[in-house]
C-alpha cells in the first residue's frame, strides 16, 4: 500500500479532529491533503462555496477541468445548470452550499473510485457536520454512494438518514446531457419544496 494511502483508515478519529478544528482549518487540510492519487494532478483543491449556515447542502460528485482550474465547485456549465435549480427552488445566497465527495479532479473527467471516495469521506462528513444543513440533497448517483452506500434511494423520493432528510436528485450535468430530465427534475423539486421552504 502506498504511504500516501496508509491514513484513509481510522476514519471516526479524523471525523472527530476535522470537526474540532472547525471549518476554516477543513479547507486548509484538504488542501494539504495527499492521502489519493488524486492529488498528484490537482491544480486547486475544490473545497466548497456558500452559506456558512445553509438551510440546504448539495453533494455533487467531483470537480471537473474548470473547478480544478479555480478551486470553486459548480463553475463551468453544470454550474449554470445548479444556479438555474437553486433559483426555481427559491434559495437564496444564504440558505445553501454546495460541496464534491472528492475534492481533487480525477483524471480525464473519469468517475471517482471508491478508494478516492473513501480518502475523502471524512472532509466530507466534517463538512455536513458543522454546516448542520436541515436537508442534503445528492446530485446523482456518485453523491449517493458516497454519503449513504448502504441504501438505494429512488430519484426524487426524500428519506430520513441518520437525523437529516435527504433527497436524491439529477446531477446539473445530466440536465446538459439529457434536456428531456429537466421538465422531471423542476417536478420533484415542486413536489418536495414543503422540505426546505
Amino acid at each position: 500500500m502506498p504511504a500516501e494511502e496508509e491514513d484513509c483508515g481510522n476514519f471516526e478519529e479524523r471525523v472527530r479532529k476535522l470537526v474540532e478544528a472547525g471549518y476554516e482549518a477543513i479547507g486548509s487540510e484538504i488542501i494539504a491533503c495527499t492521502r489519493c492519487q488524486l492529488h498528484k494532478s490537482a491544480i486547486k483543491r475544490v473545497i466548497g462555496k456558500g452559506s456558512c449556515n445553509p438551510r440546504v447542502l448539495f453533494i455533487g460528485e467531483a470537480p471537473g477541468k474548470n473547478e480544478n482550474e479555480t478551486g470553486i465547485p459548480f463553475c463551468g456549465r453544470a454550474g449554470k445548470k445548479l444556479d438555474k435549480m437553486i433559483e426555481y427552488m427559491g434559495l437564496t445566497e444564504k440558505d445553501w452550499t454546495v460541496v464534491n465527495t472528492v475534492k481533487c479532479r480525477p483524471p480525464e473527467n473519469r468517475n471517482p473510485k471508491a478508494s478516492e471516495i473513501d480518502c475523502c469521506k471524512p472532509f466530507l462528513v466534517a463538512q455536513i457536520t458543522l454546516l448542520d444543513p436541515k436537508i442534503i440533497i445528492l446530485l446523482g448517483n456518485t453523491a449517493e454512494k458516497s454519503y449513504c452506500p448502504e441504501k438505494k434511494l429512488e430519484w426524487g423520493v426524500p428519506v430520513e438518514h441518520e437525523g437529516r432528510t435527504i433527497l436524491k436528485l439529477y446531477h446539473p450535468a445530466a440536465l446538459i446531457y439529457t434536456a428531456s430530465k429537466t421538465e422531471t427534475q423542476w417536478a420533484f423539486i415542486d413536489k418536495n419544496r414543503n422540505l426546505w421552504e
